[in-house]
């Protein structure tokens, strides 16, 4: 398999960190998003929307968006719950991620990243951060009787989870009122075979 990334991505980083559990060798592409290099021709023909991570397959099928990627990876894997309800909940928890939680901590991470101070997008962020407090809150809550956010086990709802939250302060997000969700954080980091943000993976390639 070959991975497309940019080491920064919180999306890709997913990817690397379930690929890095599953004890899964793969090859790794390195694109620049901030310098169009996802917006090519060559990259659109293996992901029409121009996004990271893209993930190509061993018969050259590419597989985009990283939740679909986890779930793809997981499949029949201890990081998905066998029973019909664990699946959906795991499903909930990574919708939750995509849909209450990514655009107000993730957002506003990669605005105050990858955006100069004078950008018109950084009017924005006090919406998102208090949107993105809220899902937190949200997190908290769940956690507070619980070690993972499904079937008291590790599974891929909360590696979707963490990879922006975790690093939710570089985008202006303070974790301290949240000590279920630090706790979880810990917890996930101690977990078997897990790798940081920003390890970088063997390169093997550039794409034009």
């Amino acid at each position: 398999m070959r991975l497309f990334d940019d080491l920064d991505s919180g999306n890709g980083y997913k990817v690397r960190l379930l690929l890095a559990q599953l004890g899964l060798r793969y090859d790794w592409t390195e694109l620049d998003i901030d310098t169009g290099a996802t917006r090519t021709p060559e990259f659109l023909k293996r992901n029409l929307n121009g996004r990271v991570p893209t993930l190509e397959l061993d018969d050259g099928t590419h597989l985009a968006e990283s939740n679909a990627i986890l779930w793809y990876l997981a499949e029949s894997s201890p990081f998905v719950p066998s029973d019909r309800l664990g699946r959906a909940q795991t499903l909930q928890w990574m919708f939750f991620e995509q849909y209450s939680h990514e655009p107000f901590v993730a957002t506003p991470r990669y605005i105050v990243k990858h955006l100069p101070a004078n950008h018109a997008r950084r009017a924005e962020l006090a919406d998102r951060l208090a949107k993105g407090r809220a899902a937190l809150a949200v997190m908290d809550e769940h956690l507070k009787a619980r070690a993972f956010f499904v079937a008291e086990r590790y599974t891929i709802a909360d590696i979707a989870l963490y990879a922006y939250t975790h690093v939710a302060h570089e985008g202006g997000h303070d974790l301290e009122p949240y000590s279920n969700v630090r706790a979880w954080v810990g917890r996930v980091g101690a977990q078997p075979g897990h790798v940081g943000i920003y390890l970088r993976p063997r390169a093997s390639g550039a794409e034009a």
